[in-house]
């Protein structure tokens, strides 16, 4: 495709808006007009992830990105940053701003957080987009049990993630297949500048469920996902190659069991993907837009 040429930009040119929810600021942006479409970003990223791809949806929708809570420019309130807070500060997010006839957009962490709204709130659900993404609970390999287990570990996951900074120094540039500029890096850098400012990534691996623990995030995980398959709301999966979360056999799985489907393959990547290849994810999420 033609946006494989075109530049990857490290500017954000975006105003930054604030919206107070249980007492603490979220930060987001807020482009165009028309029905919501809403950006949900993962773990350790920010509404930053998006600023190459919201342009091409901007003529045709209100397009909104959050920074979830405690991360990116939004508040870090002293709290467990769990799932459920997750869940409650987005529905909150969503209720304040009166969002209404959503087109969800999520990634990571925030596919468990949308995808679990969408489910609870089938009615302002108009369609789903998503990539690198939770469609059911993770079965993961034992090497990835390791992984996570480790970072489960009282003092040794928190020396990885609050004192070495793990998933930004890390796991973020390792999982592009490009090299982020400078100017790039220090953006998703920026707003984890101190042990203490980096609980919410912390958490994150906390709540990924191993097995059926935690509780919270199996069961609503299991739940949603179920849901997926029975739904005939407009779904769109962009996956990539070899991919981290969405590997071949769940591209078989999702293609076999969603209904209304329509799945793209963007090419090569890992999980952060709209950083590869952000170019042909927006042409492909606004062509399948303009088609609902």
């Amino acid at each position: 495709m033609e946006g494989n040429k075109k530049k990857i930009s490290a500017e954000f040119p975006f105003e930054s808006k604030f919206l107070e929810v249980n007492g603490s600021k979220m930060h987001y942006i807020d482009e165009g007009e028309g029905d919501t479409i809403l950006f949900l970003h993962g773990n350790p990223t920010s509404s930053y992830l998006w600023r190459n791809i919201i342009p091409y949806l901007k003529p045709l929708g209100r397009c909104i990105a959050p920074d979830l809570i405690g991360m990116g420019k939004s508040d870090k309130p002293n709290i467990g940053y769990s799932y459920k807070d997750h869940t409650d500060y987005l529905t909150k997010f969503i209720d304040n701003l009166d969002l209404k006839n959503i087109t969800l957009v999520l990634h990571d962490w925030g596919s468990g957080i949308g995808f679990h709204y969408a489910n609870t709130h089938r009615d302002n659900i108009k369609a789903i987009a998503f990539m690198e993404a939770m469609v059911k609970p993770i079965e993961p390999s034992p090497e990835m049990q390791t992984a996570f287990k480790m970072m489960r570990t009282k003092g040794i996951g928190w020396l990885m993630i609050s004192v070495g900074n793990m998933f930004i120094n890390k796991m973020l540039p390792s999982m592009i297949n490009r090299t982020l500029t400078e100017e790039e890096f220090n953006y998703y850098k920026a707003p984890y500048p101190t042990v203490g400012s980096r609980k919410a990534l912390r958490e994150f691996p906390r709540n990924v469920p191993i097995g059926e623990e935690p509780k919270f995030s199996y069961d609503r995980i299991k739940a949603y996902g179920e849901w997926l398959t029975e739904t005939d709301l407009p779904k769109l999966l962009l996956y990539v190659t070899p991919g981290a979360l969405i590997r071949d056999v769940d591209v078989k799985f999702i293609k076999e069991n969603f209904s209304n489907l329509k799945a793209v393959d963007v090419g090569e990547g890992l999980h952060f993907i709209q950083e590869d290849n952000p170019h042909q994810i927006g042409e492909e999420i606004a062509q399948w837009y303009k088609e609902l």
